[in-house]
């Protein structure tokens, strides 16, 4: 993708949120990365520029490069001031929207991204948000030719990728994969994907903690306090804090895949599939470690690897738009790994 002559390659907007913060210590790694062989001019966005130099004064001293203010642009813009967000659109390449809930406040981030022809990214995770930028900007986006990629983040770029990573290791073809998450084209693939939880305490535990809110969400009280105290009502799972540097230190993820397919000549119409395969993404902790890095390669994706997108823009999940890229390879070189476990025909 060109830069297009504008000042910044990537803006980070909605840098002094919690999640904001660790997508701008990540371009700020990106910045110096060692397989870097240009300049990458980049600035954070916000309502208040006290708040982001702080953000860039705690990156700085987190990463030990005082000189890391001075060296990123900083962009005034509010999402309840479209023009401010037509200013801030207009000097980036990618713009990195770190701001929500997306069905709140996503929609004037793509809306003037889309107008003024820069690429956005998202780490989305409300599926009818991303159904309704698709139906509302694709097409102008084609038109455009920028690229407006959701669920950039956790949400789907491990299992998208996994899922893309699965299908190229297998020596035949892929029909259906099944993937399991622990924390601590061709013929159409069909997907499932479970959450392992533990045993049955486990079980009893989430189905318990189900009723408890749904029975609090019913009332205006239940709502009020819900929002008010989310630590005690979730039993210490759930904070407006966030999680400690040491509890995000402690906490990794593995995404193991399983599928299965035909080799190379078997017939698909009356046998049975006769390959099956292991893979498995592993990474950081998920909710922002991973997720920033996600992000981040993302964006790096869009700026590099042109020639491997679609051939148009528009709106696109990460497997629609990444899939012939160089995105695992950016994601393993930066700590999310993808393996092949075990591969057998049957």
């Amino acid at each position: 993708m060109a830069t297009q002559q504008r000042p910044f390659h990537l803006v980070v907007f909605g840098a002094s949120g919690f999640t904001g913060q660790f997508v701008t210590e990540e371009v700020a790694r990106e910045q110096v990365s060692p397989e870097r062989n240009s300049h990458l001019p980049w600035a954070v966005a916000g309502r208040s520029r006290e708040k982001l130099q702080r953000v860039l004064e705690r990156a700085a001293m987190k990463l030990g490069r005082p000189t890391l203010s001075s060296e990123v642009g900083i962009i005034i813009c509010d999402i309840t001031n479209p023009a401010s967000l037509d200013e801030m659109a207009k000097q980036a390449t990618v713009v990195l929207s770190c701001v929500g809930p997306y069905r709140f406040y996503g929609e004037p981030v793509v809306k003037a991204c889309v107008e003024n022809g820069t690429s956005c990214i998202d780490i989305c995770g409300e599926p009818q948000f991303l159904e309704l930028m698709y139906w509302k900007y694709h097409e102008k986006a084609a038109e455009k030719g920028v690229y407006i990629i959701g669920s950039s983040g956790f949400d789907s770029i491990p299992a998208d990728l996994g899922v893309i990573y699965t299908k190229n290791k297998m020596n035949g073809t892929l029909t259906a994969v099944e993937s399991f998450l622990t924390i601590h084209s061709g013929p159409e693939v069909q997907y499932a994907a479970y959450l392992t939880v533990g045993g049955i305490t486990s079980v009893i535990k989430l189905m318990f903690a189900g009723l408890f809110f749904l029975f609090f969400v019913r009332f205006s009280i239940g709502r009020q306090l819900l929002i008010k105290f989310p630590w005690l009502f979730s039993f210490g799972y759930f904070s407006k804090q966030g999680p400690t540097q040491r509890q995000i230190d402690a906490s990794s993820f593995t995404m193991t895949f399983f599928g299965q397919g035909y080799s190379q000549g078997f017939g698909t119409d009356k046998s049975k599939p006769n390959i099956r395969i292991c893979t498995q993404v592993k990474g950081p902790e998920a909710g922002y470690v991973a997720t920033s890095i996600a992000m981040v390669q993302a964006a790096m994706t869009l700026l590099n690897d042109a020639s491997d997108l679609p051939k148009v823009g528009g709106v696109f999940t990460p497997a629609a738009a990444f899939s012939r890229t160089k995105l695992i390879d950016r994601l393993t070189q930066r700590g999310i790994e993808f393996s092949v476990i075990s591969s057998s025909e049957v």
